[in-house]
């Protein structure tokens, strides 16, 4: 199941530095110039979950795996992008690709980065939106020229017209189903983070951006990355901080998703796998192994506090708090799954 998420931003606002943070490695130039990056980078990025490390000790595993997500540095949007400012027609079609995006906004203060158009969150982010906007417009009105026009699109270029997000509307079903044909670039929700200096990261929501934000530190996270977690959590703690905003934004993406963790784990590996809340055992176990779906019997189920709690399957399954279920079962959060299958 692959899930990506791109950071968007005008130029110079740290976007390749973030992106170099997530990786944990330098994997994008980084450079004090406009369109440093003339081509979007890609990463895989584990979301480290201390579960899988509690369920690896306890089935005493070989090996433990991360779920993960893909992350995406597309170059810097500019005003007039939608008509092919600053290469912005090659930008935006990229943005179309990804599940969210991640609209990085500039709040440090460095005299030696250039600012590249940047002028303030508020300002930076409605040059951005509207850049978004008008190529959904664009999109939606080459559809109209061609004759593909209906109600659904007419309210689309409505909304768009009165200068909102199409992801501000409320849409029906059939609605959605028209919309996603176009892969619309405010259809995808948005995470918006400021990327501050040092010392403004414990000032946390005293920053106002008048709208849900998280804030991070590109460059303090990218110096970080090279340090061990406790040297890391050692330094957040004397700015103030008793958390890390980088966890804190891929946990965000996670949620803005409506992504869920399950785990399965035997005595080779123990693993996290991500779902969509609303799935069934039947969906999940296809994510694990297509033969898993084939060859579905039952599945043993146990939530993971529980499991943690006893100490053991075995010591769990004797207090009763492992049940079995079957293909319909609305899988949970935090579930630790043992499929049971039938010979294919």
């Amino acid at each position: 199941m692959n899930v990506s998420c791109g950071i968007v931003g005008l130029p110079n606002a740290g976007k390749s530095t973030l992106f170099n943070a997530i990786l944990k490695k330098q994997a994008a130039l980084v450079a004090n110039y406009p369109f440093a990056t003339i081509k979007s980078n890609m990463g895989i990025v584990e979301v480290v979950d201390r579960r899988v490390d509690i369920l690896q000790k306890l089935f005493n595993s070989a090996n433990k795996k991360y779920s993960t997500l893909t992350v995406v540095d597309i170059a810097g949007l500019v005003k007039g992008a939608h008509k092919g400012e600053g290469l912005g027609n090659q930008f935006l079609a990229e943005i179309k690709n990804v599940n969210l995006i991640l609209m990085l906004l500039r709040k440090f203060e460095d005299d030696s980065v250039v600012r590249a158009g940047s002028v303030s969150p508020k300002e930076d982010r409605g040059v951005l939106e509207m850049e978004l906007a008008l190529k959904d417009l664009q999109t939606l009105n080459d559809k109209a020229n061609f004759g593909v026009l209906n109600n659904t699109i007419q309210k689309a270029i409505g909304v768009l017209g009165e200068g909102r997000l199409l992801l501000s509307e409320e849409w029906g079903e059939r609605e959605r189903e028209v919309l996603q044909e176009f892969k619309l670039l405010t259809m995808k929700p948005i995470i918006y983070v400021l990327n501050v200096g040092e010392r403004e990261l414990a000032l946390g929501s005293s920053l106002n951006l008048e709208v849900e934000w998280e804030f991070v530190s590109a460059k303090l996270e990218f110096e970080l990355s090279f340090l061990s977690k406790e040297d890391q959590r050692e330094y957040l703690r004397q700015l103030g901080l008793d958390f890390n905003p980088l966890d804190n934004l891929i946990k965000k993406a996670y949620e803005t998703l409506n992504l869920k963790t399950f785990f399965t784990a035997n005595k080779n590996e123990a693993r996290a796998w991500k779902f969509i809340e609303g799935s069934t055992a039947l969906e999940c176990a296809e994510k694990v192994h297509t033969d898993f779906a084939n060859n579905f019997i039952a599945v043993e189920v146990v939530p993971f506090e529980n499991l943690k709690k006893a100490g053991s399957w075995e010591q769990a399954k004797s207090k009763g708090w492992v049940k079995m279920e079957g293909k319909g079962y609305m899988v949970k959060d935090g579930d630790v799954m043992l499929f049971r299958l039938g010979r294919g």
